[in-house]
């Protein structure tokens, strides 16, 4: 083991608990701090697409994530109690495929919660899935890539909305064929300020979900250093994987049915079920 995995089993060893029959745990807000999210709600967040992960996998949600409350010290010396979470090994496995990807400190809390394993352990439990639940399982690996992407268009000089508009669209318009992002929506029937990915189905995801990370990759490659090029780069993979769908004798995108339910409603419905009912 090298000084740098030394460091980073260290990292979460120190954070271990231990219960009165010797099953290891880690409390989430002290978790929060090892993985530098500086305020609680955005990382209750990550906990909440975590436990609906933890739900899709067939997994009770109360066995992972077990709600207890933790008292904190208030000025004049007073003191509250806040909410907490004692975490399993799986569940802060579920917590660090869902967070930023872009803090180094994420990838190594994936390789300490053993990331190559689960992920073999997950593509074989995605085949069991239910239509909806692979779509809500894909749709949170695309939140995560889409971060990775847009830093790596920052870098190629992509700063304001617009820019970045146009570079969404080079995308779109390689793997739909020419459509943008607007021309998809209206074929969807959506409204203003609906998001076209919720609106998916698992198939049309998966190709998305490609088109995104080989994007990424390409321009990491390549050094992608301007607009120009970085437009480029995502209309040409998207026009590469519209390819690939074509020669397998796909559907194209565009022809993809409009699921009746959005990805939010799933997501609600789905934390709906996992929440813990009062006595």
């Amino acid at each position: 083991m090298n000084e740098l995995e030394v460091q980073q089993k260290k990292l979460f060893d120190d954070l271990r608990h231990f219960d009165e029959n010797g099953n290891e745990f880690w409390f989430a807000r002290e978790l929060q701090e090892a993985l530098q999210y500086t305020q609680w709600r955005n990382f209750q967040k990550v906990i909440s697409t975590a436990q609906i992960a933890c739900k899709i996998s067939q997994q009770a949600v109360a066995d992972h994530f077990a709600e207890v409350s933790k008292t904190i010290a208030m000025p004049k010396g007073a003191s509250k109690k806040v909410p907490d979470y004692k975490l399993t090994r799986y569940a802060c496995y579920l917590i660090v495929m869902n967070g930023d990807p872009r803090k180094e400190v994420i990838a190594w809390g994936q390789t300490y919660f053993a990331v190559k394993t689960r992920q073999q352990e997950l593509a074989e439990l995605y085949e069991q899935l239910s239509e909806d639940e692979k779509r809500l399982f894909i749709r949170g690996d695309i939140k995560q890539k889409n971060m990775l992407l847009a830093e790596a268009a920052h870098k190629a000089g992509i700063i304001t909305n617009q820019e970045y508009a146009a570079f969404q669209d080079s995308g779109y318009r390689g793997l739909y064929g020419g459509l943008t992002a607007r021309d998809i929506a209206e074929n969807k029937g959506l409204q203003s300020g609906e998001e076209i990915l919720d609106f998916m189905g698992s198939e049309e995801l998966a190709a998305n979900l490609f088109r995104i990370t080989q994007t990424e990759a390409k321009m990491r490659r390549d050094g992608t250093d301007t607009p120009a090029k970085a437009n480029a780069a995502h209309y040409e993979i998207g026009t590469i994987v519209r390819k690939a769908i074509k020669e397998a004798g796909g559907t194209m995108p565009e022809d993809l049915p409009t699921p009746n339910k959005s990805i939010k409603e799933l997501e609600s419905e789905t934390r709906k079920q996992i929440k813990p009912k009062k006595d």
